[in-house]
């Protein structure tokens, strides 16, 4: 039986393969400020509650699911326009590349599944602009989305080892940076050295 691909590991994996074993996997997770802003930003959007707003019906903490792809999650807000559904994702930060499109792309195929209807378009509101950025729900996104589904699924089901670690500028900012350790396991040279000397058999005298 295949397992079922969390939400949120979409984003993760879009981001970083490793952040995403890291949590997915090997059920690591570390806060930082980053991450706690962004747990008390999600506090109201969390409630569950069905309000009208400003004559939209909006639905908050909707949980989804796909048997299709095999996915399952909750959606932060959901908005009828007319009975069509309209993900809308919460984030604290500003907006730093298309890793959270993938995971507002995967609860919109959520949606239609469980609504039988054509859900075109979503919007990622992000706290520190105060603006909405509406995504659009095209087939390359889709096509991209669904790849990472796959990817992660595949990792899921093969856990012989951790995607490697990027060691880059990603790398300070993310709460995992110490159960990771990208400046060690990201330089290839320097790790094969390390397992070498800690798989290297000693001689008696020196034990000794």
């Amino acid at each position: 039986m295949h397992p079922d691909v969390l939400l949120s590991a979409i984003e993760h994996y879009s981001y970083c393969p490793r952040q995403c074993a890291l949590i997915h996997i090997e059920q690591t997770y570390d806060e930082n400020v980053y991450t706690i802003r962004g747990s008390l930003a999600h506090e109201r959007v969390d409630s569950g509650d069905k309000t009208p707003n400003r004559g939209t019906i909006t639905q908050r903490g909707l949980p989804l699911w796909s048997e299709e792809y095999g996915l399952q999650g909750k959606a932060d807000v959901v908005e009828w326009h007319n009975d069509v559904p309209y993900p809308v994702e919460y984030k604290v930060g500003r907006r730093h590349g298309r890793h959270a499109d993938v995971q507002l792309c995967a609860q919109a195929i959520c949606l239609e599944e469980m609504f039988h209807v054509s859900v075109p378009r979503g919007a990622i509101y992000y706290g520190a602009t105060r603006k909405r950025h509406e995504i659009i729900f095209d087939s390359e996104l889709r096509a991209q989305t669904l790849q990472f589904v796959a990817a992660i699924r595949e990792m899921l089901m093969n856990q012989d080892m951790l995607p490697p670690a990027a060691h880059d500028a990603r790398c300070p900012n993310c709460s995992l940076i110490n159960a990771c350790l990208p400046e060690i396991v990201g330089q290839e040279r320097r790790l094969r050295i390390m397992q070498a000397e800690l798989y290297k058999p000693q001689a008696i005298s020196e034990v000794e």
